[in-house]
């Protein structure tokens, strides 16, 4: 059984249905452009799927939200592992429930090719608190790297990433540029201060070629996460003297210091930390702010 067009026409929900519903056995192939991904059907069922370096069911909800691009069924091919158990409806249900989510966000996030950067919100005075995925994304944020890239590297689906981006998008803490824009941003940046305005570098690569306007709103967000990290670390919220070091460390910011404050705040931490839950408590805080030091 040959079968093959194109996804304009028949999105990937319709054309493994088609195929399944017959009990066949073999691999859907499919491009868009430079991208390749597959589908594998055995005796109707979806076992296995995969797109780029993603596999299993988020190949799936992936390969799902490909609205172009080509598709080719090829009969009697099987996988070597079996990723997905899933039965096809819960699994076509659920990419279907995410490909409408996904019209939502492409109001703010085009494609996950996008590049992600920090910026600054006006007027902003208080300080920000993240959620553990928010602070796993923006320590992912450089300024160069897509929004894949940045799921790739955190071992999450592009999806769960560019939904995290969109709340902070809305909240004025992130922008979307596509990655052309971004290379040309870097390649300016690398003319020199004069022309591109001073550039923001760290040795983590954390907040590199963040312009001078989002250093301090960046030092503002890791001195909280930090401060957070800290109490969670010490299973002490709210606690005076960690509490202490954490304004004493906006202050510095607002004076118009660097990454360095974050890096002394991690330290009295550290010893804070250690005093009140002991040596061992303060070393997994330690190995948890090790990115930033």
């Amino acid at each position: 059984m040959s079968f093959q067009g194109s996804l304009k026409e028949l999105p990937l929900a319709d054309i493994v249905q088609l195929v399944a519903v017959s009990g066949k056995t073999g691999m859907f192939s499919l491009t868009r452009g430079a991208e390749q991904g597959a589908v594998y059907i055995q005796n109707g069922q979806i076992t296995h799927a995969k797109v780029n370096e993603t596999g299993g069911e988020d190949a799936i909800y992936a390969l799902a939200l490909w609205n172009e691009g080509q598709f080719q069924f090829s009969a009697g091919i099987e996988p070597d592992v079996r990723t997905i158990t899933r039965s096809n409806t819960n699994l076509l249900m659920e990419a279907a429930r995410r490909s409408d989510e996904w019209k939502i966000l492409s109001k703010k996030i085009s494609t996950t090719d996008a590049v992600p950067r920090l910026i600054c919100r006006e007027g902003l005075s208080e300080p920000v608190t993240l959620t553990p995925m928010e602070w796993l994304i923006v320590t992912g944020i450089d300024g160069g790297k897509s929004i894949e890239e940045i799921a790739r590297a955190a071992h999450l689906s592009a999806f769960d990433v560019a939904k995290t981006l969109y709340g902070l998008i809305t909240a004025d803490l992130v922008a979307i540029r596509t990655k052309v824009d971004a290379r040309e941003a870097v390649a300016t940046a690398a003319v020199g201060p004069a022309a591109a305005g001073p550039v923001v570098t760290t040795h983590s690569g954390v907040f590199n070629a963040v312009t001078r306007g989002d250093e301090r709103r960046s030092l503002q967000i890791l001195c909280t996460k930090v401060k957070q990290e800290a109490e969670s670390a010490a299973l002490a919220p709210g606690d005076p003297a960690i509490d202490r070091l954490y304004r004493a460390a906006l202050g510095e910011v607002d004076k118009g210091r660097g990454l360095d404050v974050v890096r002394e705040l991690i330290r009295s931490l550290e010893q804070t930390v250690a005093a009140l839950r002991g040596r061992e408590a303060s070393l997994a805080f330690r190995e948890k702010m090790a990115p930033l030091l």
